[in-house]
């Protein structure tokens, strides 16, 4: 496939609608129902409709619009509908806080947004009535249900009537489209006109100072993604794919990875019904090529770490021969003797063949992005027949920058730099990225813009070097954000602000980073430690309120589940805090490192 030629996004999936018509392309489910599809032709006119309605509706060359929605067909439709109409797509996070969307819907300019249900629009309204720009809002869903449980898509929702919400108009989804099907049929003309140097969307990404920034990417920055993707994974054979979106939409990674490259070769597309059913659903979708995050191989491993420990007595003999064996093959391929192999191929049988079971049986690979992947994770899975490839990226680059190709996997790295990117490290060894891939900058922010981009290069962050085979392995961050393993970016000084306003609580240091959720250390202000100081439990008990208060402040990401108290406050003369009373997180990670780390729960 010459991805060099496609113009925009728009005109690969319009190209790729023509080519594959009446063939599968989105699954989903509605009230529990079985699996239903849109095919390729039904999801071309839906996006045309949309796109013509948005025109219809005001919208011009250039202007955001917010999207708000869980992962379903409507999203790629609203998204596809946006950027055909000549405008730029906004994704937001369905955790978005009121705070958060009126920052994204303000900052962005956005003229108005697309939100799919009556719970994700309390919280979009509010936002949207203090934001002068924005004037209509559309809403996918009904706050009413049809007799047969499904939602009803023809009426505006209840709670975002036009009386109820003064100021911005509430539209629904099915008379926008009505008015796109009345209106001319203008779209590929427009479409046309579209650029790879045009932006096609703002991924919101937070910074140090904790305010999200627009990454501003370009057509050509995902397109060139997709290459990328298309040329890593090509030795597999890649036709009549599968693929099962589960991470959110509106971060970076699964906006290419599960949605624009899926789109670009032509695969099936199933949503997951969310993190909780995604057991039933690989066993109803049996993707071939999956996109995750370490959170969730993690998660599985410990599960089948449990599961094999419970059954115990001869399955569990297999299973530890079987991952012995894989990791032996792993790490020398060649030192497995006759005897070996026969068992290799016997524990196969009978005890990786159900491992992929797990995740459909057809799986080719799975790729883990967004945050750094535990090398013994990878190698697990690896060992026991479910191939793993680790890849790095960034928002700022579309995002991903490079994986480890399928032919030769080195669980401790990254994997070399994927077709049409330019690696290299800095004289302070951080990674500089340059390519089509990379951003156009943040909106509105010419001072970070400048900082992250200089002579054509994407300043990442991150530390790094290039082994002997040209793979790439991250040895450190040189930024402070925290990067969860679910993939989820956290700026600590955000959050320790937060906490640091309730009275009760003097100083904080959160730590997080490959982490399944946040835990802080603090320092208890001095007139609660004299009035408490005595009683451990009051004084945990009050901190305790504390951080609660703080979390109704804070994103689902950022909240703080667990914290230590320190022994002593963060000073110059303990080495914790510098002479400006920063605190010196490093510092105050090794000192506590053991007390944070017993705030999580143990593996079995």
């Amino acid at each position: 496939m010459n991805y060099s030629s496609w113009p925009n996004l728009c005109a690969l999936f319009f190209a790729r609608a023509k080519e594959l018509g009446d063939r599968n392309f989105l699954w989903a489910k509605q009230a529990g129902a079985a699996y239903q599809p849109l095919t390729w032709r039904q999801t071309e006119s839906a996006v045309k409709d949309l796109a013509r309605g948005l025109r219809a509706a005001g919208v011009e060359p250039g202007q955001r619009v917010v999207l708000v929605s869980e992962n379903r067909p409507e999203w790629l439709i609203a998204d596809l509908a946006i950027m055909a109409a000549g405008a730029i797509t906004v994704p937001a996070y369905t955790t978005n806080s009121v705070a958060d969307h009126r920052h994204i819907l303000a900052d962005s300019g956005a003229v108005g947004a697309i939100v799919s249900t009556p719970a994700l629009a309390k919280k979009l309204l509010p936002a949207a009535l203090d934001v002068e720009d924005c004037a209509w809002v559309i809403a996918i869903e009904s706050a009413e249900n049809g007799e047969d449980g499904a939602p009803q898509k023809d009426v505006p929702q209840d709670d975002a009537s036009q009386d109820d919400t003064p100021g911005v108009e509430v539209k629904s989804w099915q008379a926008v489209l009505d008015a796109g099907r009345a209106s001319p049929d203008d779209i590929d003309a427009g479409v046309a006109r579209i650029t790879r140097e045009d932006t096609a969307c703002f991924i919101y990404t937070s910074g140090t100072g904790g305010v999200p920034k627009g990454v501003m990417l370009s057509h050509g920055a995902i397109i060139c993604n997709c290459m990328g993707a298309h040329h890593l994974l090509e030795s597999y054979g890649l036709g009549d794919e599968i693929f099962l979106c589960f991470l959110p939409l509106s971060h970076a990674y699964e906006h290419t990875a599960g949605q624009f490259f899926p789109m670009s070769i032509g695969a099936q597309i199933y949503y997951a019904e969310g993190v909780e059913h995604l057991p039933g659903n690989l066993a109803e979708a049996r993707p071939t090529i999956m996109t995750a995050v370490p959170r969730l191989y993690e998660t599985m491993h410990q599960r089948i770490r449990l599961g094999v420990k419970k059954k115990g007595g001869l399955s569990e003999k297999l299973f530890n021969k079987a991952l012995d064996l894989g990791q032996k093959r792993y790490h020398a391929p060649a030192s497995l003797g006759p005897f070996e192999a026969l068992q290799d191929r016997l524990v196969d049988s009978l005890v990786r063949n159900k491992v992929r079971q797990r995740f459909g049986g057809r799986l080719k690979c799975m790729v883990s992005g967004g945050a750094a992947l535990n090398p013994e994770i990878g190698i697990f899975f690896t060992a026991l027949g479910v191939r793993l490839l680790q890849g790095y990226g960034q928002t700022e680059a579309a995002p991903v920058i490079s994986a480890n190709p399928p032919q030769r996997v080195k669980m401790e790295t990254v994997g070399p730099p994927l077709e049409g990117v330019e690696v290299r490290i800095a004289e302070d060894g951080e990674i500089l990225v340059r390519g089509e891939l990379v951003m156009k900058g943040y909106w509105g922010n010419a001072e970070a813009t400048a900082e992250a981009l200089r002579d054509g290069w994407l300043h990442t962050g991150d530390i790094g070097e290039f082994d002997v085979d040209g793979y790439l392995k991250i040895t450190d961050r040189k930024k402070d954000i925290i990067v969860l393993s679910g993939g989820d970016n956290v700026s600590p000084a955000r959050v320790e602000s937060i906490l640091t306003l309730q009275s009760e609580i003097a100083q904080a240091m959160v730590y997080g980073d490959k982490r399944p959720h946040m835990v802080a250390v603090l320092v208890p202000d001095d007139d609660l430690l004299r009035h408490h100081g005595s009683d451990a439990a009051a004084l945990q008990k009050a901190v305790g309120a504390a951080v609660d208060r703080a979390n109704e402040s804070l994103s689902t990401q950022e909240k703080v589940r667990r914290f230590v108290l320190a022994d002593a406050p963060f000073t110059v003369d303990n080495g914790m805090a510098t002479p400006t009373l920063k605190v010196r997180r490093h510092v105050v990670r090794e000192h506590y490192g053991a007390a944070l780390l017993a705030l999580y729960p143990k593996s079995k």
